[in-house]
C-alpha cells in the first residue's frame, strides 16, 4: 500500500488509538523535549509517542513511560520533517540515493522533485528512472512531470520533446504528483497550443501545476495565474514576492539566490502575517554547498538570520508545504499525522540531532542509521559529440577582407540584453574584442549536427582559460566558455571523453575534470567524493576569470543557456531571445542596420 494510504491500515490505527488511551505501550516515546507547534505558533513542552509510522499521542511531559524505546531529548526542540517544495536532484550532480544519504541527516524528509534535467536528456525513460531510483529511500520523493522539454521550444533542441500526450501519460502514473515548473512563460500567456495542452492536461488531472514566472509582472503575471499556473519560485525582489503572493501564487522561496533574501524577508515582515502560501525550496544546489551548508535547513537558517521569525520559517518548510502538496499526513507534529519528525538543538542554527521518517529513526547526529539500498543505474552514453578541434571554436568569415565587422552580442551574465560591438577580422576570422568571451553551444543528443554555435558574451570579465560543461540548463547541450580556441577544444574534449561532466583548461591543457556519466549530469559516487571533484573544478576555474559576485559567478555558467528566460541566449540553434522568440545572426546584417 503506497503513501499516504499506508496510514489507513485499520490494524495500525487500532494500535495507535489504544496507545493514545494508555491501553498499550508506544513503539517509541520522545521525552523531555519542546514542541514547535506549527498549528498554534506555540513552543511548549510535550512528550510524543509513536506507533509504527503514526504519531499516536502528543501529551504532557512525564505522564507516560510505557514504550519499547524511550529517547530522552531534554533541552531539544521537536518539529516536523522539512519539505523542499521545488528542487532538481540533478543540480547536486549525484543520484537520488546519494542525495538522500546527504540531506536526510540534515532534516529533509520530503522533496518535490522536478526531474526536468534527466527528462531533457533522455525523455520519458529519464522520468521513469527518476521514479524507480527514488523507491525504497529514507527520503520521500514526490516526482513531478517535466512540462518544458525543451524549455524553449523552437529556440533549442533537447534530447526529447514533451507535448500534451506525453504529459497525459506521465500524469496517469500514480507516482507523479503533478506538472513540474512551466517555464515557457511566453507560450502560456500567448496561448500557444502546445503549452495550453500541457497545462490543460495538468488541470484535468487535478494534480499540482507548478510555474516559473521569472520577471512576470502586471497583466502578464495575472495572465500566467489565470492560465492555471499555481506556484512560482523565480523571486527577484521583495516587491516581486509581494506581487506574486497577492496574485494567489504559492511561492516556493528558494535559497539559491541569497542576495535576494534580505529584501524578501523585509517585505514578508511588512505583512500582517506570513501567508500560508509561502513555502521554501532549494531549486538548485551544487554538491559542495550541499555538504558544506546543507539543503532546505540552510534556507531556514538564513531566513532567520535575515530577520524572519523562526516559527514562521519552519512553518513555511513544513505545514505550509504539506498543505500545498495536498499531504495532510505531513507538516505537523500532532496525533494521527505521519511520524516525520526532526529533533533540533536550537531555533537559531537549527542543528539537527535526530530524524524520523514514517516512525523510523533514520538519522542521528548527522549520520544515517541505516544503509541506503542501491538503485537502478541511470542512463549513460548520452554525449553524442565527436572530438572537436580549435578550428571549431573560431568564428570564420571566409573571403572577408581584413578590417572590422559589427557583431550582435549577449550582454551581461544575468538579465541578459542585446548588445552590438565592433570586432576585427583577420585572415578570414573574427577576433573576439577585448573584454568579451566566446560561448559555444554544441547539440549533444543526436537529433541534429553536433556543430558548435558560437556567440560573443559581454560583461563576463577577462578570461584566461576555458570551461566546458554538459550540465547546461535546461537542454543540457555541451557548452564551452573561453577566449582561446585551443583551451576551449581541450576542455570540450575532456567532457566528451568522460561521457559528460565539467572540465577546466588553461594553456591548452586540462587542469580539472569532474566526470558525470549518468545522463551527462550525475555520478553515483558518494556525495562527498563528487563534492571534492567539484571543488577542484571551482578551484581550477578561479584563476581563469575575474569573478564578481553576485552575477559573475561560477553558477552563471550552467544557467547562461537558459533560453526560456527573457533576453538573448546562445543555444544549439543560434542566438535566440527568450522573450520575443527571435533569432539574430552573429554578424550584424545590412537589414539590421537599416
Amino acid at each position: 500500500m503506497q503513501e499516504p494510504h499506508d496510514l489507513d491500515d485499520p490494524t495500525l490505527r487500532d494500535r495507535a488509538v489504544r496507545a493514545a488511551r494508555g491501553q498499550e505501550g508506544f513503539d517509541v516515546l520522545l521525552v523531555g523535549g519542546t514542541l514547535v507547534d506549527m498549528a498554534t505558533n506555540e513552543v511548549r513542552p510535550a512528550d510524543i509517542g509513536l506507533i509504527g509510522p503514526l504519531i499516536a499521542s502528543v501529551h504532557q511531559p512525564g505522564t507516560r513511560s510505557d514504550a519499547a524505546e524511550i529517547i530522552d531529548i531534554a533541552g531539544r526542540f521537536v518539529a516536523p520533517g522539512l519539505i523542499d517544495t521545488h528542487m532538481h536532484v540533478e543540480s547536486s550532480m549525484v543520484t537520488p540515493r546519494r542525495y538522500a544519504e546527504t540531506v536526510v541527516p540534515q532534516g529533509t524528509t520530503t522533496i518535490c522533485w522536478d526531474p526536468h534535467e534527466v527528462g531533457n536528456v533522455v525523455g520519458l525513460a529519464g522520468v521513469r528512472w527518476a521514479i524507480e531510483a527514488s523507491r525504497g529511500l529514507p527520503l520521500r520523493a514526490l516526482v513531478l512531470a517535466p512540462s518544458c522539454v525543451p524549455s524553449a521550444p523552437g529556440l533549442e533542441v533537447a534530447g526529447a520533446d514533451f507535448r500534451r500526450p506525453e504529459m497525459q501519460e506521465m500524469l496517469s502514473w500514480p507516482e507523479i504528483a503533478g506538472v513540474a515548473e512551466v517555464m515557457d512563460m511566453r507560450g502560456v500567456i500567448e496561448r500557444d497550443p502546445r503549452m495550453s495542452g500541457i497545462v490543460g492536461a495538468g488541470l484535468e488531472s487535478g494534480k499540482l501545476v507548478c510555474g516559473h514566472g521569472r520577471e512576470l509582472t502586471g497583466g502578464n503575471l495575472q495572465a500566467f495565474a489565470t492560465a492555471g499556473i499555481q506556484s512560482d519560485h523565480e523571486i527577484v525582489s521583495g516587491d516581486d514576492i509581494l506581487e506574486k503572493l497577492r496574485s494567489g501564487f504559492t511561492v516556493e522561496l528558494r535559497g539559491s539566490h541569497d542576495y535576494v533574501l534580505p529584501g524578501v524577508v523585509e517585505a514578508l515582515n511588512s505583512l500582517p502575517q506570513i501567508p500560508q502560501t509561502l513555502t521554501l525550496c532549494t531549486d538548485d544546489i551544487f554538491p559542495d554547498d550541499l555538504i558544506r551548508v546543507g539543503g532546505i535547513v540552510d534556507v531556514v537558517r538564513r531566513l532567520v538570520r535575515y530577520g524572519l521569525p523562526p516559527i514562521d520559517a519552519l512553518r513555511a518548510a513544513t505545514l505550509n508545504a504539506a498543505m500545498r502538496l495536498g499531504r495532510r499526513d505531513l507538516g505537523l507534529v500532532a496525533p494521527g499525522r505521519r511520524a516525520d519528525l526532526i529533533v533540533l538543538a536550537d531555533l537559531v542554527e537549527f542543528g539537527v540531532e535526530h530524524v524520523f521518517v514514517s516512525g523510523r529513526h533514520v538519522a542521528e547526529n548527522g549520520t544515517l542509521r541505516e544503509a541506503v539500498p542501491e538503485r537502478p543505474e541511470g542512463p549513460t552514453d548520452t554525449v553524442k559529440v565527436p572530438l572537436l578541434s580549435a578550428e571549431d571554436f573560431m568564428i570564420h568569415l571566409p573571403g572577408h577582407p581584413d578590417g572590422s565587422v559589427e557583431i550582435n552580442t549577449v550582454s551581461q551574465p544575468r538579465f541578459t540584453r542585446w548588445g552590438r560591438i565592433a570586432a576585427d577580422v583577420r585572415e578570414g576570422r573574427v577576433v573576439p574584442p577585448a573584454g568579451t568571451i566566446v560561448m559555444a553551444m554544441i547539440h549533444r543528443h543526436g537529433f541534429r549536427p553536433a556543430v558548435p554555435q558560437l556567440g560573443i558574451l559581454e560583461g563576463w570579465s577577462e578570461w584566461r582559460g576555458a570551461l566546458a560543461t554538459s550540465v547546461s540548463h535546461d537542454s543540457h547541450n555541451l557548452t564551452v566558455f573561453g577566449r582561446d580556441p585551443e583551451d576551449m577544444a581541450a576542455a570540450a574534449n575532456a567532457v566528451i571523453e568522460a561521457g559528460g561532466g565539467m572540465a577546466v583548461s588553461q594553456n591548452g591543457a586540462v587542469t580539472a575534470l569532474l566526470p558525470l556519466p549518468v545522463c551527462g549530469l550525475l555520478s553515483d559516487a558518494p556525495t562527498e567524493e563528487v563534492a571534492q571533484g567539484f571543488r577542484k573544478i571551482r578551484a581550477a576555474a578561479e584563476p581563469i576569470a575575474d569573478w564578481q559576485p553576485p552575477f559573475i559567478v561560477f553558477k552563471s555558467c550552467v544557467a547562461a543557456s537558459l533560453a526560456c528566460n527573457p533576453g538573448p541566449h546562445v543555444t544549439d540553434l543560434g542566438l535566440a531571445d527568450g522573450k520575443t522568440g527571435e533569432f539574430r545572426p552573429l554578424i550584424v546584417t545590412e537589414e539590421q542596420n537599416a
